[in-house]
C-alpha cells in the first residue's frame, strides 16, 4: 500500500508560482513512478508530469513544459511540482499518483494509488 498526501495549492495571480508537495508513505519506492495529474471542472483528468524514484529523468505534458518542474527527495519520500509562469488555464485540482510500472506513463488508469488532490486557482 502507498499513501499519498498533497499540499501547497492555493490562489495565485497569472505569472506567479506555486510549489506542490506530495508526501508518500507505505511500500518501498525504488521501483515506483510518481506522477502529477490535474482535473479542471468539466474536463478529464490529464497528465502533467511524472518521474521515477530511481531516476532523475522526467516526462512533461507539452502544455507545462518549460514552466513546471517535477523533482523528488528520496530521503523524505516527497515529490514536488514547481509551477512557474502560471496561467489561468492551469486552474484545476492537482493530484499526486503512484504507479508500480517501471516507466512513466501518461494514462491515469494505469496509476495504482492517488492522493486526495489540492486546488490550484490562477486568476487573470
Amino acid at each position: 500500500q502507498v499513501q499519498l498526501v498533497e499540499s501547497g495549492g492555493g490562489l495565485v495571480q497569472a505569472g506567479g508560482s506555486l510549489r506542490l508537495s506530495c508526501a508518500a508513505s507505505g511500500r518501498t519506492f525504488s521501483s515506483v513512478v510518481m506522477g502529477w495529474f490535474r482535473q479542471a471542472p468539466g474536463k478529464e483528468r490529464e497528465f502533467v508530469a511524472g518521474i521515477r524514484w530511481s531516476s532523475a529523468s522526467a516526462l512533461y505534458a507539452d502544455s507545462v513544459k518549460g514552466r513546471f518542474t517535477i523533482s523528488r527527495d528520496n530521503a523524505k519520500k516527497i515529490v514536488y511540482l514547481q509551477m512557474n509562469s502560471l496561467k489561468p488555464e492551469d486552474t484545476a485540482v492537482y493530484y499526486c499518483a503512484a504507479d508500480l510500472s517501471p516507466t512513466v506513463v501518461v494514462t491515469p488508469g494505469t496509476y495504482d494509488y492517488w492522493g486526495q488532490g489540492t486546488q490550484v486557482t490562477v486568476s487573470s
